[in-house]
């Protein structure tokens, strides 16, 4: 009842017109960013990231938001119509979605996703409302140790998680770690790693960094690489944008069954939006009354991997608020935002900042609304984008970018530092080096180790504090198997 009433209020304040507007403006961002191959959610709020030094949070999470469920909705587009997903976890919906457009039934498609999206996201939404606060209330026992072990936790589910490889991950976050002691520290009041420059005493910005490695290092890498659309010509949309009754008896099942898919794998550490949209895919497939047209179009096929993917983006979104624990790349940055507000994610944030996490809350779900009214009617607003030169987007990235940093601060130094990390991201991508460990090694490195010290202080320096506690050592010991399990999968694994 508590979780409803606070949920309330948070209606209440994300019902105002001015916030109603960012809403509106993340859902539509969002949606434009999915339907633009490789331009993601990630790489959208970094590049909104400077706006947090002008914008209220409220206002400022609101649209994240929006754009991050937005993006989930938008990638649907171009996998149907072009062939080409604008995010990894719409990768399956474009084998079943583009086939559906070359039988001249591109709108069913359209519609199946756009509708499921709504139906999923909801469903997730709603398991977060009620889901949440249990966890914050058991993560309130937490002590300094509990809270390290958490930390720990997080880097390395990062780490194992995002990227194809665990070293690559464990490299960019020893890199992060490195850079979170840049500062004065904050016990002794010596400076670390500054070089003399006095710029670098409050430490490395987040957000210069996170714009750098995300948006400046992805738009190289870009332009490096070149953007040729594997899919082909744009799939002209033709006949009607609504479903047929046998349509609609087909895919209310999927959509359901990819929610209860998405949303708990999706919160899950090691979760992420791949893997319930693949589970999904192969459910319907076996459960579908008509195996014979999968592979040929089946809308079951679109059905339920899109509603599986919504339902994970809310999912991604648990751990952030309630533990501190970003499970993708989106997550990442937006944990950095909270950095940058000075706001610390984790068990404190629903009690220090409860209006905050249930007004964003409550935009999810008018989210929802808003994107299933924008996504159908604005189809051919949308693939008209996709028309715009690659060499545009790269250089207005760039250029927006730099704006927006030294705009935030009014620092030559560190716009210098914004393309040091540009570069720095260039490489990592290059040489397929995850980014995200990075921030969160950058932002996590100094709350863990001010956790560590206080937790050493109340054990007289006894370090197995960490793992003698219950609740410490649980999450010390899920840290471990996510970094021992993996590795002995892929090589003990049964070949297929």
């Amino acid at each position: 009842m508590e979780a409803f009433d606070a949920l309330m209020g948070g209606f209440a304040i994300a019902l105002q017109p001015t916030t109603l507007m960012w809403g509106f403006v993340g859902c539509f961002v969002g949606t434009l960013v999915g339907v633009l191959p490789g331009i993601g959610p990630a790489l959208t709020i970094a590049l909104l990231l400077p706006l947090t030094y002008h914008v209220p949070a409220t206002s400022m999470f609101v649209m994240f938001a929006g754009i991050y469920y937005g993006a989930a909705y938008g990638g649907s587009t171009t996998s149907i119509l072009l062939n080409t997903p604008g995010e990894s976890a719409a990768v399956v919906t474009a084998l079943e979605g583009n086939k559906m457009a070359r039988r001249g039934r591109a709108g069913q498609a359209l519609a199946t996703a756009a509708i499921g999206s709504f139906v999923a996201g909801t469903i997730g939404t709603l398991a977060l409302t009620f889901v949440a606060p249990w966890v914050v209330e058991a993560a309130l026992a937490f002590g300094p140790a509990e809270y390290f072990s958490l930390m720990v936790l997080s880097v390395v589910a990062v780490s194992a998680v995002l990227g194809n490889s665990m070293l690559r991950g464990l490299v960019a976050l020893g890199l992060g770690l490195l850079l979170g002691m840049v500062g004065v520290d904050l016990q002794t009041g010596q400076p670390r790693f500054t070089f003399g420059r006095p710029e670098l005493l409050d430490g490395i910005e987040v957000t210069v960094a996170a714009v750098g490695l995300f948006a400046v290092g992805e738009a190289l890498y870009l332009a490096w690489q070149g953007r040729e659309s594997k899919g082909g010509e744009v799939m002209k949309l033709s006949g009607s944008l609504w479903m047929s009754k046998q349509d609609w008896a087909r895919s209310w099942k999927a959509w359901f069954r990819g929610a209860f898919f998405g949303f708990p794998i999706g919160a899950m550490p090691a979760g992420g939006a791949e893997l319930p949209t693949l589970l999904s895919y192969y459910t319907e497939k076996k459960l579908s009354k008509h195996p014979e047209e999968f592979g040929h179009g089946a809308i079951e096929g679109v059905a339920g991997p899109e509603a599986a993917n919504n339902a994970a983006a809310a999912g991604v979104l648990m751990p952030l608020l309630t533990l501190g624990i970003p499970t993708s790349a989106t997550a990442a940055i937006m944990l950095s935002a909270f950095e940058g507000y000075g706001i610390q994610t984790g068990p404190q944030l629903f009690s220090q900042q409860g209006s905050l996490v249930w007004t964003l809350i409550a935009s999810l779900y008018i989210g929802n609304v808003i994107l299933l009214v924008l996504n159908l009617p604005l189809v051919s607003l949308w693939v008209k984008l996709l028309k715009i030169p690659p060499p545009w987007l790269y250089a207005g990235i760039i250029v927006i970018s730099t704006a927006g940093v030294y705009g935030a601060g009014n620092s030559v130094f560190n716009v210098g530092l914004l393309f040091v990390f540009g570069l720095l991201g260039y490489i990592m991508r290059r040489f397929d080096f995850p980014a995200a460990p990075l921030i969160v090694g950058l932002i996590l490195a100094p709350l863990g180790e001010q956790s560590m010290r206080q937790a050493l202080t109340i054990s007289q320096g006894d370090w197995s504090t960490f793992f003698t506690r219950p609740l410490s050592g649980g999450l010390m010991a899920v840290a471990a198997l996510l970094l021992i399990v993996p590795p002995l999968w892929k090589r003990y694994r049964p070949s297929t």
